[in-house]
């Protein structure tokens, strides 16, 4: 699973890694993202219906409706910040999300934790020459609106996931199972309009010599 992120790219960066246009850029004054968590707005490209790349803001978690077990009210939603790369084709809950809307999530790096009491987080990024860089990335995304009760009103929003595949070598030792989907800037096109074949085969483990630990530690919930 991936539930920390970071996104740490100047906005103007961001447009231009991404080619959105000024005129789609709909973030408003950016202020860099140190830590990510899920049930909180990050940053998203996605199609416009023009077929227009779009940078703007979602709530990170398709949200499931719930009841309670004991009185079968609703209860808070539950936020599910991670989609597997092996059910997003069959399962119906993500099916027409990754055939329709598919969207790339802009990152820095990620964390993945190991142990209790205390955690060690690990952070990964992309392998760069310089240790205090961090190369900007996106992960595989996938986005759907939500209409219901949250968090105590009425809400219309637009929420989104991560694709998660299996670990590489580097992730392995530390999230023995999964890790997010990591594309490369040639992939992007692919994944925002291509066919679902297309896609799915996008859907692999990033190479391990690519990537890096930028930071560990135990209490670092934050990459700075």
């Amino acid at each position: 699973m991936c539930n920390l992120t970071s996104n740490t790219t100047a906005q103007e960066a961001m447009r231009q890694l991404f080619d959105v246009k000024p005129s789609q850029d709909r973030l408003g004054n950016y202020r860099p993202q140190t830590a990510i968590f899920p049930r909180y707005s990050a940053p998203v490209v996605r199609l416009t219906a023009k077929n227009e790349r779009e940078l703007k803001y979602m709530h990170w978690g398709f949200l499931m409706p719930q009841k309670s077990k004991k009185t079968g009210k609703p209860i808070m939603p539950k936020a599910v910040n991670n989609a597997r790369d092996d059910k997003v084709q069959s399962a119906p809950y993500w099916r027409s999300s990754f055939e329709e809307r598919r969207c790339l999530v802009p990152a820095t790096s990620f964390c993945e934790s190991k142990g209790r009491k205390p955690a060690t987080y690990y952070w990964f990024g992309l392998a760069s020459d310089h240790p205090d860089d961090r190369p900007p990335f996106a992960f595989a995304g996938l986005w759907r609106k939500f209409e219901g009760n949250y968090r105590d009103e009425l809400v219309e929003i637009e929420t989104h996931t991560i694709v998660t595949t299996t670990a590489n070598d580097i992730v392995r030792p530390i999230h023995p199972d999964r890790s997010p989907v990591i594309l490369c800037p040639s992939e992007y096109e692919v994944w925002l309009m291509g066919s679902t074949d297309d896609a799915a085969k996008l859907l692999r483990p990033y190479p391990s010599d690519g990537m890096r630990i930028v930071r560990h530690g135990e209490g670092l919930k934050a990459d700075e």
